[in-house]
């Protein structure tokens, strides 16, 4: 593959602009660049996660999805650029099945907490959802495919029931919102 960054500075984004990676320059501002930057943050959020102690089911997972994210901040980074498909999404649903399956059904909202782990997966699930957002946002005023939407959609879904194992299986059990605190 040779070497892709032989020198970290440039100066070339000194004026507020950036590369894509298709040769083109844009705003660091621009509604593209907030959207891959945003899945960059969440997929460092995940790599917050992958340093726990987890589950052998739960590291694999993460760690494919964090190969796929970098594919997905890839489609983002080059305007006409495919990189995630429906068969990825579908993926992301088995895995979400699968994790789901075991857990009782939900009576109550759940609070991020947990355990360190699932707190971790909360956040990384908040910023799937502001991925989401902001690529929504990117598809109102340049073309991005749907795949991508619906990829973040079920991760962010993905996370939260992904949360939810880490919080029983750390014997910290999931943190339930009490709206009957306020009566009292």
């Amino acid at each position: 593959m040779g070497n892709r960054l032989s020198k970290i500075y440039t100066r070339t984004g000194d004026d507020g602009t950036t590369g894509l990676g298709d040769g083109s320059r844009t705003p660091k501002d621009s509604l593209r660049v907030c959207a891959y930057g945003t899945v960059d943050e969440l997929n460092s959020a995940i790599g917050i996660v992958l340093a726990g102690d987890l589950p052998e089911a739960a590291h694999e997972c993460l760690t494919a999805v964090q190969h796929q994210l970098f594919d997905l901040g890839g489609e983002l980074c080059i305007p006409g650029h495919a990189a995630i498909f429906d068969a990825d999404v579908v993926r992301l649903e088995a895995r979400l099945d699968g994790f789901n399956a075991d857990l009782p059904a939900l009576k109550e909202f759940i609070l991020p907490g947990g355990g360190i782990a699932a707190a971790h997966c909360h956040l990384a699930r908040t910023i799937a959802r502001r991925a989401e957002r902001e690529t929504i946002a990117l598809a109102r005023v340049e073309s991005v495919r749907p795949e991508v939407v619906r990829y973040l959609n079920r991760l962010s879904d993905l996370l939260f029931v992904l949360a939810r194992v880490l919080a029983r299986t750390s014997g910290h059990g999931e943190v339930l919102w009490n709206h009957e605190r306020r009566k009292a």
